[in-house]
Parts: C-alpha cells; sequence; structure tokens
C-alpha cells in the first residue's frame, strides 16, 4: 500500500516537472495566460450579409530575412504563428473563382519565388502546420506574390471592398500575398429573407416592405417585391409601403397603376413625409415636381415646421430671399431642438442672397 502512494507521488511530481517545462524559448507558457511574441489579432469583413473573419496570431520580422529563410520556400506554413490560422466564411463564397462551402477552416500557404498556393483546410483545431494533411483540403488557390513596403508584423488586410466581393492580403516582411473572395450576395440575401419573414416577421408590415425595397434597388425578382409588398399592405397600410409599390410597379413598366398607388401614398403621408419625399425629387433633379409637393403640403399643414421649410425652398428657387427667410424664421418657432441649430444656418445663407436649394 505504502509502496503504491509512493509511486504515484513519483508520477505527479515527474507531471509537475514536465508541466513547467512546457514553455517556448521566448518563456511564453502554454498553460497560463501571460504575453506571447506573436500577439494575437482578430480582423473581420462583411460582405452583403456574410461575414469572413481571420483568427491569427502576428509573428515580428525584427529584421531577419523571412522569405525562403525563416518560412522555407515550398513547404507548408501556418500563415501566422501560433495556433491554426482560421478563416470563417457565414456562407458559401468563390475563393479566385473556385466554389467554397460556408464554414471554419486552417488557412495554410506554401510560399513560392514567384508563385504561392493558399489552402483551406477542413481541420481548424491544429497547431500550426505541424499536423497538416493534404488529404483534409477543401480548396487550394494560387496566387502571385506582389512587392509591398515593409510590415514588421504579419498583417492580415480586406483590400478592394466592393458590394459582393473583396480582396483577402497577407502582408509580411516586403511581401503581400492576395486572394479574391465573391459572394452572390443577391442569391444569399432572398434565402435569408425568405428564412426571416418565416417567423416573427411575416406578421408585421416593415419586414415584408423591407424585403420588396431590397429586391426593387438591386432590380431582381421584382413580382416576387410586389407580392411582399402586397402582403405588407395588408397586414398594415402605411405611407411606407404604399409609396414603394408604386415604385416597383413602375420599375415594371405599369405606369398607370404606379400612378393610382404614389397618389395614394401621399393622400396618407404626414408633412415630414411629403417634405421628405419632396427632397427626394430635388436629389433626382425632379425640381418641378418637388416644388408642387412642397406648395400643397403647405396648403394641408399649413402651421407644420417642414411645411414652412418647403415654402421657403420654393421662395429661395424665384430669388425671393425675404419671403424665405419669414418662412425658414416661422420653421424655426415649433422645430424640435435638434434642427434649430440647421435652420439658423439657412437662414444666414438666405440673407446672404443664396439659393438653398443648391
Amino acid at each position: 500500500m505504502h509502496k503504491n502512494c509512493l509511486v504515484a507521488l513519483c508520477v505527479i511530481v515527474l507531471s509537475a516537472t514536465t508541466v513547467a517545462s512546457a514553455q517556448t524559448a521566448t518563456g511564453e507558457t502554454v498553460m497560463l495566460n501571460l504575453p506571447r511574441a506573436s500577439q494575437h489579432a482578430l480582423v473581420s469583413q462583411r460582405i452583403g450579409v456574410t461575414d469572413i473573419t481571420i483568427n491569427y496570431h502576428r509573428p515580428l520580422a525584427n529584421g531577419r530575412q523571412i522569405w525562403g529563410k525563416v518560412v522555407p520556400y515550398g513547404q507548408v506554413w501556418r500563415a501566422g504563428a501560433n495556433e491554426n490560422t482560421t478563416i470563417i466564411f457565414t456562407d458559401p463564397v468563390t475563393i479566385e473563382g473556385q466554389p467554397l462551402d460556408k464554414g471554419t477552416y486552417g488557412l495554410h500557404m506554401i510560399p513560392g519565388q514567384d508563385q504561392w498556393t493558399v489552402i483551406f483546410s477542413k481541420d481548424s483545431a491544429a497547431w500550426g502546420s505541424f499536423s497538416y494533411k493534404q488529404e483534409n483540403d477543401a480548396l487550394r488557390v494560387n496566387v502571385k506574390p506582389q512587392a509591398t513596403d515593409l510590415h514588421d508584423s504579419l498583417a492580415y488586410d480586406f483590400d478592394d471592398v466592393k458590394a459582393d466581393s473583396t480582396v483577402v492580403t497577407m502582408r509580411w516582411e516586403k511581401v503581400a500575398i492576395p486572394f479574391k473572395v465573391q459572394v452572390n450576395v443577391n442569391d444569399i440575401v432572398t434565402a435569408s429573407i425568405h428564412r426571416q419573414l418565416y417567423g416573427l416577421n411575416q406578421y408585421y408590415w416593415e419586414g415584408w416592405d423591407d424585403a420588396a425595397g431590397y429586391f426593387l434597388v438591386n432590380k431582381i425578382n421584382l413580382d416576387e417585391a410586389l407580392k411582399d409588398e402586397d402582403i405588407s399592405i395588408q397586414n398594415e397600410e402605411r405611407y411606407d409601403n404604399l409609396l414603394n409599390k408604386s415604385k416597383i410597379l413602375e420599375a415594371m413598366g405599369r405606369r398607370q397603376d404606379a400612378e393610382m398607388f404614389k397618389t395614394k401614398a401621399l393622400d396618407k403621408a404626414s408633412a415630414q413625409q411629403l417634405y421628405f419625399y419632396a427632397r427626394q425629387l430635388q436629389g433626382e433633379k425632379k425640381q418641378d415636381e418637388a416644388f408642387a409637393i412642397f406648395r400643397s403640403t403647405a396648403k394641408k399643414f399649413p402651421d407644420f415646421w417642414t411645411s414652412h421649410m418647403g415654402l421657403a425652398r420654393v421662395y429661395s428657387s424665384h430669388g425671393d430671399f425675404d419671403n424665405a427667410v419669414k418662412e425658414v424664421k416661422l420653421s424655426l418657432t415649433t422645430a424640435p431642438d435638434s434642427n434649430k441649430a440647421n435652420l439658423e444656418g439657412y437662414v444666414k445663407r438666405l440673407q446672404n442672397k443664396e439659393d438653398i436649394n443648391r
């Protein structure tokens, strides 16, 4: 009995000695949360509704020759330091034109003087590339290295961000390794809309109106947009969804129907909604239509502050700055405090004979 206890105690002591020596040459430890020579970093970018996240550690060059020496050519490299560098895609993407499913991947690279291989491994929980196996590859792509300014610490950046793509670039020392990530945004968003409208959102007008608005702005699925807007109106008839329906009908070439729903929407609109609709028309260079809205709004809502601002814009366009100033001052008497500074700025501009529509 005593002999067995003594043996067990020796095992514990030896184990403790082994753990205590589990440190790197720089004094880092695999057991405690202490500073590391290669600091942890996390970068993320959204494309459409798809998130791309890179989790990595940043080694320092410290004046060393990195490529071909610290990091040999022709060998699989961890694309960072310490644990696996990982990259997460929340939806399917294409990498340099090749498809890759959503998921978390171990990111590895094979450096070369004229060409690099970027590897997306289904094994994302390794320590570096020491246990890397090619049989776990989900995708490999070849890219050209580029010259860059000196980067002492390794960094990943999202460059050339567009509505449906970005270029992920690894930079270290004086070398940059870019690879392009593309997302089929409209298909992914459409599928996401369908999922979201399957739940509680289906019972409210806003979700259906938002969905129809997305399709309208992106000029896709107009038949579906019209159906969605009809459901929105059935849930609750609003200025917003009536006006959106008129825009969808216009995009479909049904101008007579579009005009009917626009009239219905404007009849339902508040003074503030009418003002901002007219301002939108001005942004579209439809000045005459905008001024007609400003005038009709002033008759329908004579005491509202945005009605006075609308008339001020009409007077200003005709060079009648005195009456324009009067209208802005009337607007100031009932406008919210958060708007008064802007209105006072308009008064000064008008007093200087400056058209506030420009």
